[in-house]
């Protein structure tokens, strides 16, 4: 019976055997059968499908957003009505008057926050990350209009965000929403919540390939086709219909760049180190801030009205600090800014954005990170420059670089944060050192710091985030590697006093928790367990045959070890009997918890074994 289907085993029969009969023999059913994992079927077309949906209203919302904000900074900055995007915040129409426009900006997100979502308090991602990890991707459907709202309302006071964030847990909510009102399960419900964060960032930023990899790193916790697949067609979707009406031209536009040489790769592996450092020291002062706050004797209500007080005196003193801010990005990487210049904006920009997020208020945090990373490795790179001249250091690169490792240090997005660099710049030659600065960072902020910016507030509740992603070492095992061969089977005509007094018997290493029944031609008929068997409710004279409950639930002799465990957990089993596609009533192993324990310590074991010294020596030695 090669190559039969499930159905084909409801009624089958051993070859060469007589029919089994009803009675004895119960029909096997698809649900007792391990499921074949399949990268891709049919139900990653319907995701697909649903994920450039997703992309289509994540361009959509993202444009409004965008605008939103740019409505909000001409109302509050220069008292008009406009939808302009473009729109600056200036100190030029209120002078000190001024610090006060992000403290009401501060006043009515806490209010939103208090009245309608604290959800709203923060960047977004971490929440996305609670809901995924804890609610199985269910956030509420006000979020879909709450967070752009609160984090128009925010940025556009001043706020030293970018509209990133906001727009990632939108598209994110939008996605859950989605997956919510269709009849689909947990996993496809986080593939839908991915692909509409993916599309939100891809939107913005134009970025497609680093949304999907921000995705993937930052909310998927898993690299599988039927989840990157459908992320993927979100982001391009969205990013085709920017371009349609934004261009395609790069949204930090720097000029050329040169070809490294290997001191200068030398130097800016070193600034990304330094980054490493940098995010170290962001994420501590943005949650050391946050238990400030904590300390204080008012409502979290009032914390962002608080934080915008300092956020109004950061903009009086310097108003770049204020407010999106891509344009300062843009002339950091372009080297356009002077010395006294980039200092100031990296100084006002980090106490800023410290304070801000620190109070709980709404907006992301890719922007400003770009702006305090890209402005300290510009200044490095100047420095570099200054003192060894022979190492041909670029500034523009080293800000890149600067940009770039930063956020991998603090968000631990290593890929993500390589390639969106190159996808919002268009300079290939850019990206050797943005991958060495990446890694450097990412490696010297693991070392300081056991969670991120992203995780370290759910973490303080008690979530564990996941941050490695390894191939399943259960799922590359079959199941006959490890089932046991030597089986003890009951008959179908035995008493129940005869297997008692048997069991009996038997000594510890001996003894199961449970046997296959076989009739006489080996046909399997059931299983039953030593609970069964030592029942009161079953009388002496009982035969095993009437003590099967239901149809046997089989493995395949060919299936992994991860399909069999899901059919375990799934009936809450500790055992099954193994089979052959060719005769599927055919017993030829069983396969226990144990086994499976065993197994994966003996995996465990071998993986975590440290090599000899000695090796490579007696292997030089034999060759």
């Amino acid at each position: 019976m090669s190559g039969s289907t499930k159905d084909d085993l409801q009624d089958a029969s051993p070859a060469g055997g007589l029919p089994v009969a009803p009675a004895l023999a119960p029909t096997l059913r698809n649900e007792h059968l391990a499921t074949k994992n399949l990268p891709i079927d049919r139900r990653v077309v319907w995701l697909c499908a649903l994920a450039v949906f997703l992309g289509a209203l994540g361009a959509g919302v993202a444009w409004i957003l965008v605008h939103l904000i740019g409505f909000v900074t001409h109302l509050a900055f220069e008292g008009r009505f406009s939808f302009d995007p473009e729109a600056v915040p200036t100190t030029s129409h209120w002078g000190a008057w001024i610090i006060l426009v992000p403290v009401i900006g501060g006043l009515i997100v806490g209010v939103m926050a208090r009245y309608g979502s604290h959800a709203i308090r923060g960047h977004g991602i971490p929440e996305a990350m609670e809901q995924i990890l804890l609610n199985q991707s269910r956030i509420p459907a006000r979020m879909t209009w709450l967070k752009p709202v609160s984090s128009a309302i925010a940025i556009g006071t001043g706020g030293p965000f970018g509209a990133e964030g906001p727009i990632i847990a939108t598209g994110g909510a939008l996605g859950s929403l989605l997956g919510q009102a269709l009849h689909i399960n947990a996993a496809e419900r986080k593939t839908l919540l991915a692909a509409g964060a993916a599309a939100g960032m891809s939107a913005i930023f134009g970025a497609p390939v680093s949304a999907t990899l921000l995705a993937v790193e930052l909310l998927l916790f898993e690299f599988r086709p039927r989840s990157l697949i459908p992320v993927a067609c979100a982001a391009v979707t969205a990013a085709a219909i920017r371009a349609s009406h934004e261009g395609m031209a790069p949204v930090f536009a720097m000029p050329d760049l040169v070809q490294p040489g290997g001191i200068a790769m030398a130097c800016y592996i070193l600034i990304g180190a330094a980054m490493g450092v940098l995010s170290m020291l962001v994420t501590r002062a943005v949650y050391l801030i946050e238990d400030g706050f904590e300390h204080l004797p008012v409502h979290w209500m009032w914390w962002p009205a608080i934080g915008g007080v300092a956020v109004g005196v950061v903009g009086w003193i310097n108003p770049r600090t204020l407010g999106v801010g891509y344009s300062n990005i843009s002339d950091v990487l372009s080297n356009e800014l002077g010395v006294a210049a980039i200092v100031s904006l990296c100084v006002w920009k980090f106490i800023s954005l410290s304070m801000a997020l620190g109070s709980g208020t709404s907006g992301g945090t890719l922007a400003p990170l770009f702006t305090i990373g890209g402005s300290l490795g510009a200044l490095m790179g100047l420095l570099i420059a200054h003192v060894v001249p022979g190492a041909h250091i670029d500034v523009r690169i080293a800000a890149l670089v600067g940009m770039a490792a930063i956020f991998a240090g603090a968000s631990r997005a290593l890929l993500a944060s390589a390639v969106f660099a190159f996808e919002t710049t268009l300079q290939p030659l850019g990206l050797m050192p943005l991958l060495g600065g990446c890694a450097v960072s990412y490696l010297v902020s693991a070392l300081l710091m056991r969670n991120s910016i992203m995780t370290e507030k759910i973490a303080r509740r008690g979530v564990r985030v996941p941050d490695e992603y390894h191939a399943d070492e259960l799922d590359r095992i079959q199941v006959l590697e490890v089932a046991s061969r030597s089986l003890v089977s009951l008959s179908p005509d035995q008493t129940i006093k005869s297997t008692r007094a048997w069991m009996d018997s038997l000594t510890a290493d001996a003894s199961h928790q449970g046997y296959p029944v076989v009739d006489t031609d080996g046909t399997l008929l059931g299983v039953v367990t030593r609970r069964d068997l030592l029942s009161a409710a079953h009388g002496p004279e009982m035969r095993i045959a009437q003590v099967i409950r239901r149809a046997p639930i089989i493995a395949f002799n060919d299936q992994s070890l991860r399909e069999a465990i899901d059919l375990l957990a799934l009936h809450a089993i500790g055992r099954l009997p193994v089979v052959t596609r060719q005769m599927p009533r055919r017993v030829v192993a069983m396969l226990t918890r144990g086994d499976v324990l065993r197994a994966y310590g003996e995996r465990k074991r071998h993986a975590q074994s440290p090599t000899s010294r000695w090796r490579l020596p007696r292997l030089l030695r034999a060759g």
